[in-house]
Formats: structure tokens, sequence, C-alpha cells
């Protein structure tokens, strides 16, 4: 896509964050209705979102639950996204996603934990209520989103599972049926599509695992029906389509740290001071609200995404070059 100059979107057409708030209750997506949460995912977001802006939040909510920043148009939160199983192209996963079937879906847990075995989703969920967050998303590559999520906190979740002590990481695979993956045909990464973070990252409270944004179940695109957010960290590591959690001891596998390690590291936290080897971190270029053009100016890249103040200390200590 290439930026154009079209006056500014009118004030008229924006659509006030009541209203988005107001459809997520219409629509049921509280997960105390798991099945009802699910409903319609599989045609989500096929023919591209409505191409009304969105509105400037009211303000930092000063624990990190809402970013204070102008949101990223649902059209193209939905519509410019990296999703290697559907393609590498931006556009890909919205064109080819149609073919994920999101329900009925199971998640295997496994691992260094007291409850394990295979949840249907509605199952895993319950009795978590779907919360909203609204955080800034961070590529590797220089752009950056702000989006309104539905989800519920990982922390909370994982602890029904009863980790054991020997359970110093949490492991993530996303499913891989080249049936309705046409990507996995083709050897981007090695797949299953794996990430991980240490547990202490995991149960942190910004730690989400999303089932919808703007009001509505994720769109098969953007990882439906269950994806990780961790908003400090580049957006690779928001793992989609999750199908299996393993409760590990060892540090895991993760697909882009294992293709390219020297430019991919564990820890990926968002960091401008660590450049990428082939570009620089220091500055993002923002997809905007506006229907004018689909990058803002570039604005700096903070420490964390933003978000030091909340999960800065989960590093105390370490070598963030080297552990990047």
């Amino acid at each position: 896509m290439t930026d154009r100059t079209d006056p500014a979107i009118p004030s008229s057409q924006i659509t006030p964050e009541a209203v988005y708030r107001a459809r997520r209750q219409l629509m049921g997506l509280g997960l105390a209705s798991p099945l009802l949460a699910l409903a319609g995912c599989a045609d989500a977001g096929e023919g591209g979102a409505p191409a009304a802006a969105a509105t400037a939040p009211t303000g930092d909510s000063g624990d990190g639950f809402r970013a204070g920043d102008e949101l990223t148009r649902e059209q193209d939160v939905t519509s410019y996204n990296n999703f290697y199983e559907f393609g590498t192209g931006k556009a890909d996963p919205a064109k080819y996603a149609h073919s994920l079937r999101p329900a009925p879906w199971s998640v295997v847990v496994g691992g260094e934990a007291e409850l394990t075995g295979t949840f249907p989703l509605e199952d895993f969920l319950k009795p978590q209520v779907a919360q909203d967050r609204i955080y800034r998303l961070r590529c590797v590559e220089g752009w950056s989103m702000v989006i309104p999520w539905q989800g519920v906190p990982l922390g909370d979740l994982l602890k029904r599972f009863k980790p054991t002590s020997r359970a110093k990481y949490v492991a993530f695979t996303t499913l891989a049926d080249p049936e309705q993956m046409p990507g996995l045909r083709y050897p981007a990464l090695e797949w299953p599509y794996r990430e991980g973070l240490r547990i202490d990252e995991a149960m942190h409270p910004l730690t989400l695992l999303a089932t919808g944004l703007y009001g509505k179940p994720l769109p098969n695109q953007n990882g439906a029906p269950l994806r990780l957010v961790v908003p400090w960290k580049y957006g690779f590591k928001s793992i989609k389509s999750i199908v299996r959690i393993d409760f590990t001891e060892q540090m895991p596998v993760t697909s882009w740290n294992q293709a390219q390690p020297s430019e991919y590291g564990f820890y990926s936290n968002v960091n401008p001071d660590v450049d990428h080897p082939r570009w620089s971190q220091r500055s993002e270029r923002r997809i905007a609200g506006s229907a004018s053009k689909l990058f803002a100016e570039r604005i700096a890249t903070l420490p964390f995404n933003g978000y030091a103040a909340q999960v800065a200390s989960l590093y105390s200590g370490m070598d963030l070059r080297k552990w990047f």
C-alpha cells in the first residue's frame, strides 16, 4: 500500500468509542458465554471491515491497560498484517484466511502442570470473562498500530492448570493444517509456528489471550479464535490461532529465533537502542486512524513500546543487548 494525500476524514465519520464498546455487549463477547463469543468467526473479516475511522481514546489509563493513542482503523487492522500461514504479503491473510475453520476448536495443555489434557475452547476459557484492553502493537519491521482488544489475562487462565515449580517457561504452538492454511505449502518458516515466554512474562497482568478486537470476535486473518498479545514485545511474539500451550523447564524453541537467531532474539522486547541488523528500531511509522493515508509521520520508538513502567522490572540486571 502507498501513502495518499487526501484531506483528513471529517469528525462526523469517526466511530465513537462508546459505539464499539456497546456493540461488543450486544454481540455477547463476554466469555461467560464462550460459544456465543465464537459464533460467526469463520466469516469474520473476509470482505474487509467498514472504512470508518476510529476515535482517539480520552487518555492513558496509567496501568497500561488503555493506551491514550489514536486507534488504528479497523479496516487497516484487519487488512494489513503478518500471518505467514496464509502468505507472506501484508494483504494475503485477509485474502486467504477464509479457509480457516475456527470452530470447533480445542487447545492442548501439556508439560509441567498438574492439570493437562485437551480442552474444547469453551472449556479452556471457563470461567474467564473477557476484558477490554487498548494496546500498542509494534512490528519489528518498523510499523505500529493501536488496537482495542478483548480477551482474558493469560496469567489468570494459566493458574487454573496449576503449573509446577519446574515450569520456567510457557511455549505456544499455532495450528498447522495445509488444507486450511495455504501458506504452509511454502517453507517460509519451519512449521508449525512456535513462540514462548518466560513464565513471569506470561503471568504479567498486561499479557492477554485475545478473543476479539473492535467489539467483534477475532477475524481469521488476525488469529482466530485465540491469539497472544504481549504489548511490550515485537508483534511476531503475539502468536495466532493457538492450539497448544506447554509449561517447560527449558527455554522453548521459537520460530523466528530458530530461523534467524542473529536478528530475532527470544525476548524481542521493543528496544530503540537495539537495532535489527538490517534497519534501525529508533523510530516507527504508526498506522493512523485517517482514511487519507495508511501511515502517519514517523514517531520515536519507546522502550518496551511505552510499557516500561509496568514491565521493566522483569528484566532488572539483564543485559538487554545480549538478551534481545
